[in-house]
């Protein structure tokens, strides 16, 4: 990989863990200064995973501008790897089934963000 495919990459992974950060400030306000519980945003918290996946894979694919599911796949897959090093070394447990699942879709939704943000990015460029 080269040094454009690698910093396309990172763009898209710092985009996935600010979004990911500013998601869980606000949802722990949320939870800190009202009522409301975790259990109540289960739903909430992987649909903002999702966003943030196909957002960060949809600029590594626009900033490299080519084979856009790899690179969208492989920022998923940083983000994966990053998640499971902050729960293994930080909380000593390993991921869950669920997880296994949760995380295999979220390379699956960077992939296909990628896949969007090389065709944005090539009909911007022609523009």
């Amino acid at each position: 990989m080269n040094k454009e495919t690698m910093s396309g990459m990172m763009y898209g992974l710092v985009t996935v863990v600010a979004i990911i950060l500013a998601a869980s400030f606000v949802i722990s306000m949320l939870l800190r200064f009202t009522e409301l519980t975790e259990a109540s945003f289960a739903v909430v918290t992987l649909i903002i995973s999702f966003i943030a996946l196909f957002l960060g894979g949809l600029i590594s694919g626009g900033k490299v501008a080519e084979r856009g599911w790899m690179i969208g796949a492989v920022t998923g897959l940083m983000y994966t790897i990053l998640v499971f090093f902050v729960q293994y070394l930080g909380f000593d447990t390993g991921f869950s089934m669920q997880q296994y699942l949760f995380f295999a879709l979220y390379i699956l939704v960077a992939a296909f963000g990628g896949m969007i943000g090389v065709n944005l990015g090539s009909s911007a460029r022609k523009e």
